[in-house]
């Protein structure tokens, strides 16, 4: 069984930065490409950032910059660095996994949240 677990998330001034964590379990890391969304209170939920099948990473242009995705293949975790947070960044971000030889086999997190106020 596939199981994602995200941790990180919290209340913090904007400009401010966090650090998500999310491990994977249940799944060979290798066979999957793995990636970060997030959903405000009202509004669907949206790329932040993600590799691809051929090893790059893609970022939505609001966080270009001030976000950054890494892996740790030996600890079968990817995190999410986030600086320079701002008010509009408030969501609940969601860890995902997809499946190399199906790209409809997707997984998903509980979330965490983030909010940025001051």
């Amino acid at each position: 069984q596939v199981r994602l677990v995200e941790s990180g998330g919290g209340l913090v001034q904007p400009g401010g930065s966090l650090r998500l964590s999310c491990a994977a379990s249940g799944i060979i890391f290798g066979s999957i490409t793995m990636g970060w969304y997030r959903q405000a209170p009202g509004k669907q939920r949206d790329l932040v950032a993600r590799t691809t099948i051929y090893g790059r990473t893609i970022y939505a242009e609001s966080v270009e910059g001030r976000f950054t995705f890494s892996r740790d293949n030996a600890k079968n975790t990817v995190y999410l660095q986030m600086n320079g947070l701002h008010p509009e960044d408030t969501a609940v971000y969601y860890c995902n996994a997809r499946e190399i030889a199906n790209s409809n086999n997707n997984y998903w997190g509980q979330g965490t949240q983030v909010t940025v106020s001051s």
